[in-house]
């Protein structure tokens, strides 16, 4: 196995309000894994994945990726490797005005100099790695459409294209098909492995369907009450044990709120 990018050991976060989101979560990744985080909503699944690239800071434990430590990290550090590490939202995260083509150009953002508006202000280079970034997730054909008259699943697989622009190290992916039809869930979960296994990333995503989770990852680890209850390879695995992980209601489920606020701040200061 190879060294692990990402290595967590005894990480807690409580809230100002008490709340445990998470409680003792030790962990490592090799590079190269594809690791799908499932549990119940509020058990703590996204709260991990923003630590990951410093959106919130621990209570306590240590977190390291990529070789920074998150805990000591300074404002240049948490710059330097939000750039090497991608990220995938629920609601895409597009611009919805502007054109595919420019909001996956917007994935290089963190690696050229000044603001930039239009596709026309981009370095031909990047243009056509865009292009080719969209061709990639079967949208060379709409890279001209604005955002906002694409369905879901094609924002979506915009979403991804933005992410490879920043050629990430590692790609963390919280509910991406979790607005999306069965079809375009399936076309997603399809474009991810094949990039990550293309691009060898190492990539976490949060998942709520089991079958996706045991179809297209390596690793399946489940939380519950913000810790960890299953750390196992799908193939080793029935659904029964995984839905085991969902046998009971989390009794310290986290505030989407707090989550929210706290992301912003932390992107405040850095």
């Amino acid at each position: 196995m190879s060294e692990p990018v990402i290595k967590v050991l005894d990480l807690v976060k409580v809230f100002e309000t008490g709340t445990k989101a998470l409680d003792a979560i030790s962990l490592s990744v090799p590079k190269g894994q594809m690791l799908a985080l499932i549990g119940l909503s509020g058990s703590g699944k996204s709260t991990f994945l923003r630590h990951l690239n410093g959106l919130a800071r621990p209570t306590s434990g240590e977190i390291e990726v990529l070789g920074v430590n998150l805990k000591t990290a300074d404002r240049k550090e948490l710059r330097s490797l939000r750039t090497k590490v991608g990220f995938i939202f629920q609601q895409f995260g597009l611009v919805g005005r502007i054109t595919a083509i420019e909001n996956v150009l917007s994935g290089s953002l963190g690696a050229i100099r000044g603001p930039r508006f239009g596709v026309g202000s981009y370095p031909l280079v990047l243009r056509k790695q865009a292009l080719e970034h969209l061709d990639r997730v079967d949208l060379a054909d709409y890279a001209f459409q604005r955002a906002d008259t694409m369905s879901g699943g094609q924002m979506q697989r915009t979403a991804i294209a933005r992410t490879l622009m920043q050629q990430p190290s590692i790609m963390l992916a919280d509910e991406p098909v979790a607005s999306l039809d069965p079809e375009s869930s399936m076309q997603v979960m399809d474009i991810m492995l094949r990039v990550a296994k293309e691009e060898n990333l190492t990539v976490l995503v949060t998942l709520h369907q089991v079958e996706y989770a045991m179809g297209w990852a390596d690793r399946i680890v489940g939380l519950r009450d913000g810790k960890i209850v299953l750390d196992d390879e799908p193939k080793k695995l029935d659904k029964d044990e995984v839905m085991k992980v969902y046998q009971r209601v989390a009794t310290a489920g986290v505030d989407a709120s707090q989550l929210a606020d706290e992301s912003i701040r932390n992107l405040r200061k850095f």
